[in-house]
């Protein structure tokens, strides 16, 4: 039985996969958590089993998204940019500014004491 958010067809479900996976993998690397993986992590973040773990990294590494390493695979330079593009797109509306927040073009992405200072004038400007 299939997982119920799992699409039907064989080229969706490879799809759904591949951008999942690639999604962990940027994650992983981005966390500090490294940027080796094997099949075990996938069944430990993702539920599926080692075996269907295997047939979809090597399928990744097929299409130029991972890279084989002993008994584990990393994102290769397009993978990075495909896992970089679908966690953008999947947490964009976590990651955005909150209203007030500056953008990232502000003068206190410079530096933390200009961000403290940054903070400062504007809770002043909202106290008045």
């Amino acid at each position: 039985m299939s997982d119920p958010q799992e699409p039907k067809s064989e080229e969706l479900r490879r799809l759904f996969w591949r951008d999942e996976i690639l999604q962990l993998f940027f994650w992983l690397e981005g966390e500090g958590f490294g940027d080796l993986v094997g099949p075990r992590t996938l069944e430990r973040f993702m539920g599926v089993d080692t075996e269907a773990s295997v047939v979809h990294l090597e399928q990744l590494a097929e299409d130029g998204y991972l890279e084989r390493g002993w008994l584990a695979y990393r994102l290769s330079e397009r993978g990075r940019a495909e896992g970089s593009r679908i966690f953008a797109e999947e947490f964009r509306d976590w990651t955005r500014p909150a209203h007030g927040a500056c953008g990232s073009d502000c003068w206190c992405q410079a530096s933390r004491l200009e961000a403290d200072a940054c903070l400062a004038e504007r809770s002043r400007t909202s106290l008045s």
